[in-house]
């Protein structure tokens, strides 16, 4: 699988992949910082860089590895399998699904690849998200490193964004966090491109499970609420 003409294409399907602007759905969700927001944990740009932090060391280093291993050419099924069994929230099971099911749909109309109409046809209701961006980058002549950017990237861009409606946060304040941040997604996405290329070799149980208890009870509260600014 293949795409693009060369390394400047690549790079420019990267920074199209990585686009808050890419219609994948994630403007919509806040990545738990709504929730964050309303127990108190977030309220300023020093607390909504340690979310971030978290995230990142957490559910992001997860979404990354698998995102990296589906780009390295691993089953989307057994990484399907893998997704679901790293994630014990139904509320977030349910979420990466309909964002996986967005980001395919935006993919195959980006990058079409006879890859992605499988992966489409396989998972009607949507595969796991991580799983999508993978096959995605793989689709558009990235690497599983460029993957795992991307996936560690929005682990905390997407609550950064969500921050500056929620509090009123000074965006200068939120964009500062992320440039704080920038070496710690680096790290973490190194680590993940790691990690796939030992799945490759000796399966997906070599992925990452950093457990986050907080975001996944966060999520299920977040989905009772009547009200809320984000769906998730």
């Amino acid at each position: 699988m293949s795409g693009g003409t060369g390394p400047g294409a690549a790079r420019a399907a990267l920074l199209v992949l990585a686009d808050g602007r890419f219609p994948a759905g994630g403007h919509a969700h806040s990545g738990g910082v709504e929730a964050a927001v309303r127990a108190g944990r977030v309220h300023d740009a020093a607390t909504l860089y340690a979310f971030c932090a978290g995230r990142l060391a957490t559910a992001g280093l997860t979404a990354a590895a698998l995102a990296a291993a589906a780009c390295a050419g691993l089953s989307a099924a057994a990484l399907d399998e893998a997704a679901d069994a790293r994630t014990p929230s139904p509320a977030l099971r349910s979420v990466s699904r309909r964002l996986g099911r967005q980001a395919l749909r935006a993919a195959r109309a980006a990058w079409p690849h006879p890859d992605l109409d499988a992966l489409a046809s396989a998972y009607p209701k949507g595969a796991h998200q991580p799983v999508v961006i993978g096959v995605t980058a793989r689709g558009a002549g990235l690497t599983p490193l460029d993957a795992a950017h991307v996936v560690a990237y929005e682990a905390v861009s997407g609550p950064a964004t969500a921050a500056v409606r929620l509090l009123s946060l000074d965006p200068f304040d939120a964009t500062a966090a992320l440039a704080r941040l920038a070496p710690r997604v680096d790290a973490y996405a190194d680590r993940a491109a790691e990690a796939a290329r030992r799945a490759v070799r000796e399966g997906p149980d070599a992925l990452p499970a950093p457990a986050s208890p907080w975001l996944d009870i966060a999520a299920e509260q977040h989905a009772t609420w009547p009200v809320r600014l984000f769906a998730s």
